[in-house]
Order: structure tokens, then sequence, then C-alpha cells
């Protein structure tokens, strides 16, 4: 009899031993399951993608048209005295770079005087509303700030119709600004309200192409990552939802967890590359911004 309870005694310990042990090693399993989704959770962080890189922003100076008047005069007026002289104003007031000639504001300026010619009107803005930076844009002038001069009359000389725009405030500082580069110029003789007149004009620039823009191609970069972070955005939304709605139990969930950590492992790889182009595109985009802005 005391062998028979001995011998039930050592059963039931083992079997409470036992259960224990197959106890603790599956929340041992549970443990490890959980901590490999939640370490990659943590990880794993949307990345906000921002620019800095704006639309530029163009300035256009047009002070008031000039009618001098006067009476016709045995002359003729040259293009290339009218922007040497304007060049020789630049240099006597301030020391200012030359402008250097440029074939499309010359286009542009000649389009200018045949049309007020044409169209009977003097001002800045075409009966059309074509005003002078759409008109550069036409005839391929990009521009970052653009300006026009305009005068109508009769003149002895080219140096007296520059003259005559630096005696006058506005057109002085179309002509003395510093950020100008280039120029065109149109000096054109014909019939303005019945009466015999000269029509110039004078168009400055400084082109998009004086600020060095951001890198197209790592533009491009960026927007195919970003579209594939999202991408992958999603699909680990979709693995997570599968998991968590998994028992620990299945088969499947330990390689659905390897598929979810390998797949946030690919992501933050592409998202810290993505970052990396992202601010050198910023640097790029600030400086062309700060070129823009004659900073």
């Amino acid at each position: 009899m005391k062998l028979g309870k001995t011998i039930i005694f050592v059963l039931v310990i083992a079997a409470f031993g036992a259960g224990l042990y197959f106890r603790d090693d599956a929340i041992k399993f549970y443990n490890s399951a959980s901590w490999r989704i939640n370490k990659q959770v943590q990880s794993f962080q949307k990345t906000d993608i921002g620019t800095t890189l704006t639309q530029v922003g163009k300035e256009i100076f047009t002070p008031p048209p000039l009618n001098i008047g006067g009476f016709e005069k045995p002359v003729v007026l040259l293009q290339s005295k009218i922007i040497s002289e304007t060049n020789s104003q630049r240099q006597a007031n301030g020391n200012l770079p030359a402008l250097k000639e440029n074939a499309d504001l010359d286009k542009t300026a000649a389009a200018k005087a045949d049309d007020m010619f044409l169209n009977q009107y003097f001002e800045h803005i075409s009966p059309a509303g074509v005003g002078p930076g759409e008109l550069a844009q036409k005839y391929g002038y990009n521009y970052i700030v653009e300006g026009e001069n305009l005068i109508l009359g009769n003149f002895s000389s080219e140096k007296e119709v520059v003259q005559d725009w630096m005696n006058s405030p506005g057109h002085r500082a179309n002509i003395l600004n510093n950020r100008y580069t280039e120029i065109g110029v149109a000096v054109i003789k014909g019939t303005y309200k019945g009466g015999t007149v000269w029509i110039g004009v004078q168009e400055f620039g400084l082109p998009l192409s004086s600020c060095v823009q951001p890198d197209a191609n790592l533009k491009k970069e960026i927007d195919s990552d970003n579209s594939q972070l999202n991408v992958m955005i999603s699909q680990m939304d979709d693995k997570k939802n599968q998991i968590d709605s998994t028992s620990q139990e299945s088969p499947t969930y330990s390689q659905m967890v390897d598929d979810y950590n390998q797949l946030a492992v690919q992501y933050n790889s592409l998202a810290d590359s993505d970052k990396k182009n992202i601010a050198n595109y910023n640097i790029q985009a600030n400086a062309f911004n700060d070129c823009v802005a004659g900073k």
C-alpha cells in the first residue's frame, strides 16, 4: 500500500514538472517572436519628404515710356552705338560691368518697336495684352530679372538718346541696375500719329541660366524612391495586420515575422539613402533660390 502511494506521488510530481516545462517553453517562444516584431516596428519610421525649391520669382522693371518729341533731323541712329553709350554710362556711374548684347533680347526689342509702329501705341503693354516679360520669353529669353526702357522722338545722336534716358530717374535706374548682365536694343524710324519719329527700345536681362538649378536627375530619383517607399509602407501595414491576427502558435507565424522584418530592413535602407539625396537636393535648391534672390 505504501509502495502504491509512493508510485502515484512520483507520477504526479513528474507530470506536474513536465507541464511546467512545456508551458515555460511556450512563453519563451512567444516572447521571442514578440520582441522580433516590436524591434522592427520601433525602428520603422515613415519618411516625410520636403524640398525648398520654389517657383522663380521673376522681376520686371518698366518705367513710364519717355516721349521726347522734337523735329525730324537728318541722322541715322545705330543700335550698336546705343549699346556702347549705355555701357559708357554704366562705367561712368559706379564702374558697373558692361552689358553683353544678347540676340534674343535684340529680337525682343525689335519686335516691340515694330509692334508699336504697327498698332500705333506707346506703352509697355501691347493692345493685345502682351508685356515685356511675355515678349522676351516668346523670343527664347528665360529670365530672372528683366527691364524695358522705351523712348520716342527725334534725336541728333545715340548719345542724346541715352542721355535722355539717364535724365529720367526710372530709366536711369534700369541702365544702372547692377543685376542685369545682358542687353538687347532696337532703334527704328517710322510714322507715329502722323509724324516721323524714332522709337528706341532697351531690353535688359539677367538670364535664368546664370543660376545653377538643382540636379533634375536627382529630383527624379527622389520622386521614384518616395513612390517605392509609399508602396513598402502599405505592404508593411498589411503584413503587420496579418501578424496581429495570426496565432503565435501557427506554423506560419514565424515566417510572417521574418518577412515583415526583412521588408522593414529594406525600407529603412532605402529611407536612409533617400534622406541623404534629399539633403543634397535641398542644398542645391537653397543655393539656387539665394542666386535668384540676388544674395
